[in-house]
């Protein structure tokens, strides 16, 4: 299943624990077919790539974080988002690049990143402003995902821009379902069908031998857990000096897991993975079973107190936040799993909160 980020904490939150707002279905570039209930549930998961990106594009226009390209994939900033929703994407991107950044660094960029299920995710283009590239960025999701985006990129000049500039030669592969450049990689693919995902990386010259961090964002408790295992131990197979960073649910075995599960069932999002989410030990177990060396996990209410807190306190006077107990309760639910496997002893183990 390929993926798509996140599921909403809008939607998560609703019936009885907290406000529900409809979330538009994810736009395709194709007539659509009959569905079964298979495509009814994928189309769900790609509806929460839209999901993510209106959350994100709301939060930085209140000034949670800065994201000058979020607005070439989502237009309108649309209605306002729940304070403890802007808060928890806040905890979840800042999270997300602590660890990056600090894998980039350790790597001193001679690595390459594979961010899988990224959906309109812009991290590519901010990290080439921060002097941070790796030597190549690859991006995998949904086919219908990918054919919008690579439609964004090529009819926004600030998104193609920097990737022709990052380009050695005159002219870029690229087709309706993927896009290869020199730094840049984005493909169309199901991360269920491993031969094909593993099939098309190399095609695009995915190096086994650099070391590689993988990305993944409420993607692997969409697939079973089989499938999930499979991509994980594929990736912990392939590369001897590696890193997999994963931000999920957790805790989800309480009520409040449980209704968030309802909640999504409801939506025709199934949680198929989500035996993997009961607890953060769960969490680093699928790692370790998978044969990655180490894993370590945090649920995102101790990610948020370990986050600069001069900055946690400029963001918390943004908004008047009144249901404090219902972030905490939030932030318990979400978690930051990640693993290592260090061949090459670059110090791995110290990229850590």
């Amino acid at each position: 299943m390929l993926a798509t980020l996140p599921v909403s904490w809008e939607y998560l939150t609703a019936n009885g624990v907290h406000r529900c707002q409809k979330i538009p279905e994810a736009e395709t570039m194709a007539a659509r077919q009959p569905f079964t209930d298979s495509d009814t549930a994928d189309e769900a998961v790609r509806a929460t790539c839209d999901d993510a990106s209106i959350c994100k594009r709301f939060a930085t226009s209140k000034g949670y974080w800065k994201d000058p390209y979020i607005q070439y994939f989502v237009r309108q900033i649309g209605e306002r988002k729940a304070p403890e929703i802007n808060r928890g994407y806040y905890a979840r991107v800042q999270g997300m690049n602590f660890l990056l950044h600090a894998f980039l660094r350790k790597t001193a960029c001679d690595c390459q990143v594979v961010n899988f299920g990224a959906g309109l995710d812009t991290t590519f283009w901010q990290l080439k402003d921060e002097s941070l590239l790796p030597k190549k960025y690859f991006e995998v999701d949904f086919p219908m995902v990918v054919a919008r985006k690579i439609h964004n990129i090529k009819t926004k000049p600030p998104l193609s821009k920097p990737i022709i500039e990052t380009h050695s030669t005159d002219t870029l592969l690229i087709d309706g379902h993927s896009l290869d450049s020199d730094r840049y990689c984005i493909i169309g693919a199901d991360l269920r069908d491993l031969a094909s995902v593993n099939d098309k990386l190399k095609k695009f010259q995915l190096n086994p031998e650099l070391p590689a961090l993988f990305l993944s964002e409420c993607v692997l408790v969409y697939m079973n857990p089989e499938q999930s295992s499979k991509l994980v131990h594929w990736a912990s197979d392939t590369f001897h000096t590696a890193m997999f960073i994963n931000y999920e649910q957790v805790n989800m075995n309480d009520r409040f897991g449980q209704v968030m599960i309802e909640n999504l069932q409801r939506r025709h999002c199934n949680l198929a993975g989500v035996e993997a989410c009961w607890s953060l030990e769960s969490q680093k177990e699928r790692f370790l079973a998978a044969g990655w060396e180490g894993a370590d996990a945090l649920d995102m209410m101790t990610v948020y107190g370990m986050l600069p807190q001069e900055d946690v306190a400029r963001i918390e006077r943004l908004e008047f936040l009144d249901e404090k107990e219902l972030l905490q309760q939030l932030l318990q639910h979400y978690c930051i799993c990640w693993a290592i496997k260090d061949k090459h002893k670059l110090g791995l183990s110290q990229v850590a909160f």
